[in-house]
């Protein structure tokens, strides 16, 4: 959808609807920038976002975190559960846990935080496993950072 957002628009959410359609539990969409590691250049926004408002999905799961997206976007999928993004896989140096928070905090003026689930961006495959694990632990870390505030 992200790709192409043109023929997302004539058909796409027609098409993920009728795809959830009878499905009880929950649903989530991911669209993102394309893996970090192969994919350099990346947009400074969504082409396709707001659309996913009227969908039937519950879930919506974004990069926000390689992109350094406004976050204001977000404010378009009232209604929708954001899994976002937080952990920038572009690089294999580990985040520090407050800066993961911070990630997260730049979307509470625009989704209240029970809306919200920490995720990395896409790509983690091509780190190294180190990299990874240590990615994992600030995201966690980080996410015990904001339930200390919260």
């Amino acid at each position: 959808m992200q790709a192409r957002p043109d023929a997302a628009r004539a058909y796409g959410l027609a098409a993920l609807n009728t795809a959830l359609g009878g499905i009880t539990g929950t649903t989530a969409v991911h669209i993102c920038f394309g893996y970090a590691a192969i994919i350099h250049e990346r947009p400074s926004g969504y082409s396709f976002l707001p659309e996913l408002a009227d969908c039937r999905v519950q879930q919506v799961s974004i990069e926000t975190a390689q992109s350094g997206l406004d976050l204001g976007v977000l404010e378009d999928l009232a209604g929708k559960h954001i899994v976002l993004g937080v952990i920038d896989l572009s690089a294999p140096e580990v985040e520090a846990p407050e800066l993961v928070a911070e990630r997260a905090r730049r979307a509470f003026g625009h989704v209240s935080p029970e809306r919200i689930t920490l995720a990395t961006d896409c790509g983690m495959k091509y780190l190294p496993r180190a990299s990874a694990e240590g990615k994992l632990h600030a995201m966690a870390k980080g996410a015990e950072l904001l339930r200390r505030e919260l």
